[in-house]
């Protein structure tokens, strides 16, 4: 499979928009949609899923913590179990979503401090590859983590990912923050491809850390992500 854009999406809440989905939706192939646990809520989930059907988009899920006011964005204590049930109960809202479109169930990708805590802490990756093997779908992770190491080792398959408007630390971990800050086109493009031919990021101490850019990233609410979308995608295009 060539390189694909993912979108993080579909985080409106009641009659509350956000984000720029109607005018990213067009330049990415994948959705991951907000099941309702850090935002969204069923007209929304489903209209997210209505708008990504019209643009031959496929749809995963995005599920988060329980923390709507810290929009997922902190991390939370919990067990394998409880944590594997919670991502089951959004996944399975969300499905039901997509079967009233006809639409089939592409992925799981955790959201915010999730993927962070997935990244860092095996009980919690176990926890995400016990939700996916329920659903019988792949997932969206980080190469040279714990998802890498618990995927992997359980025979899951997975897609490695590539930020394009969030940072990295010295260490290759992903920078998760509380607001996004403005992303400009040409400069996130050139990241961007940096990451997909040389398979490298300058971090925010200015060293070089590895990348693995398989599928991109890019979010709804970034400042700017309306006109970085187009732009990315006509880059992409040879290595889609």
């Amino acid at each position: 499979m060539g390189v694909t854009i993912n979108a993080d999406i579909g985080e409106g809440f009641g009659l509350y928009t956000f984000g720029y989905d109607e005018k990213i939706m067009p330049y990415i192939n994948i959705a991951n949609v907000a099941c309702g646990f850090h935002a969204s809520d069923p007209p929304v989930m489903h209209a997210t899923v209505k708008l990504a059907k019209q643009h031959d988009v496929k749809v995963g899920a995005h599920p988060s913590l329980p923390d709507r006011q810290g929009f997922g964005r902190r991390e939370m204590v919990m067990r394998r179990d409880e944590l594997r049930d919670f991502v089951i109960y959004q996944v399975g809202a969300l499905k039901g979503f997509l079967a009233a479109q006809g639409m089939e169930l592409n992925h799981i990708k955790p959201h915010g401090a999730l993927f962070g805590m997935t990244s860092k802490y095996e009980h919690c990756a176990e926890a995400i590859a016990d939700a996916a093997e329920v659903f019988r779908v792949p997932l969206i992770g980080q190469a040279g983590t714990m998802h890498d190491t618990v995927y992997s080792r359980r025979g899951l398959p997975w897609w490695p990912e590539f930020y394009a408007d969030l940072e990295y630390d010295k260490t290759g971990a992903l920078i998760i923050t509380r607001e996004h800050e403005p992303y400009e086109a040409k400069a996130t493009t050139e990241r961007v491809l940096r990451a997909i031919k040389e398979r490298k990021v300058r971090s925010v101490e200015g060293v070089d850390v590895s990348a693995n850019a398989q599928t991109v990233c890019i979010h709804s609410d970034t400042p700017g992500i309306d006109k970085v979308a187009p732009v990315l995608r006509d880059a992409l295009r040879p290595y889609m």
